[in-house]
């Protein structure tokens, strides 16, 4: 039984080794990523798509907003706050608006 458990303790340390590289693809875009992108007609400026946003959650207030690259989707990651307290996080693909996820956070 101990080696199985010496094995099964170096497939876990392997696995926690490798997971973080192969897990979550996003990676945060900088400001001037993001303007090139912009100005190439690539993605839309987030003013434009907030206006979707604020038609689903009328008199929300906007905590924070990130442009990211997730599997070579450019993704607007949107945390707002409604009129009722509630946080909600949402994903709004950079392209066209379109809502990819919202949840409650």
């Amino acid at each position: 039984m101990k080696p199985l458990i010496r094995y099964s303790g170096i497939l876990a340390l392997i696995l926690a080794l490798l997971l973080p590289s192969c897990g979550s693809e996003a990676r945060d875009l900088d400001q001037d990523e993001a303007l090139r992108l912009r100005e190439a007609g690539i993605i839309q400026p987030f003013d434009r798509l907030w206006s979707a946003v604020m038609a689903r959650y009328p008199g929300s207030r906007l905590l924070e907003v990130e442009l990211e690259e997730e599997k070579g989707i450019y993704v607007y990651e949107v945390e707002l706050i409604t009129p009722a307290g509630v946080v909600r996080e949402l994903e709004l693909d950079a392209r066209d608006g379109r809502i990819r996820k919202d949840e409650e956070d």
